[in-house]
């Protein structure tokens, strides 16, 4: 006899209509979009350059007055047309005269990082202005900030050996009474031939009759 099935009915066949919860929610520490990405980059940036104007105008106000001086001298020296730029060779040479010997790469990237886009009409007359290209210039208050927060971070001894340096002439490795007598010249200082004299037998310690790099940096560190 046939009996009825106690067996629930079946449901769709491989549960192809099967519910199978909620969609899954982002999770809030994923990866940012590309635009939240790009605006942390550039709160980012924006921070970075508030800190180093901050840290240059710091150093800035470190500096003794003949420090100025020098860093004004060294970039109207080059600053051939007085228009307040240098472009990358100025820039170059003018670091140079400030004891800072920078590659070019590190040329560059001061002149990208802080520089401004000019023509280059001024700087050079003899340009044709039609077809000149824009270059990147550095600017005197910007070239005063960048040199000051080197200077304030230098390590004492490379301005030492940077002095001992414009005293020897021709890199003998020491300061001759003939080296003393041009600078002193060069000085304007009214110092006797004897008073010169005097000054080498003094920090001359090993007796050789000049005074050596060592005995330089001696004299100056106290």
């Amino acid at each position: 006899m046939a009996t009825s099935s106690t067996q629930p009915p079946m449901g769709p066949r491989y549960a192809l209509n099967r519910t199978t919860g909620p969609p899954p929610t982002q999770n809030p520490y994923s990866h940012p979009q590309p635009a939240q990405r790009l605006e942390s980059e550039r709160l980012e940036t924006t921070r970075r350059a508030r800190e180093e104007a901050t840290r240059m105008e710091s150093a800035l106000a470190e500096l003794s007055e003949e420090q100025r001086e020098e860093i004004g001298e060294a970039f109207n020296l080059f600053d051939l047309d007085k228009d307040g730029y240098i472009d990358y060779h100025e820039l170059k040479v003018a670091m140079k005269a400030l004891g800072f010997d920078l590659p070019k790469q590190e040329i560059l990237q001061i002149l990208n990082q802080h520089g401004t886009v000019q023509s280059q009409q001024g700087k050079n007359n003899n340009i044709n202005t039609s077809t000149a290209q824009p270059r990147r210039l550095l600017s005197f208050a910007t070239f005063q900030n960048l040199t000051a927060a080197r200077i304030v971070t230098r390590n004492p001894e490379d301005e030492i050996n940077r002095a001992f340096e414009l005293f020897d002439e021709g890199g003998k490795g020491r300061i001759t009474l003939q080296d003393l007598t041009r600078v002193a010249r060069e000085l304007g200082e009214g110092l006797s031939h004897d008073e010169l004299v005097a000054m080498i037998e003094e920090f001359d310690m090993d007796g050789d009759g000049a005074i050596g790099r060592e005995e330089f940096v001696g004299i100056c560190l106290g």
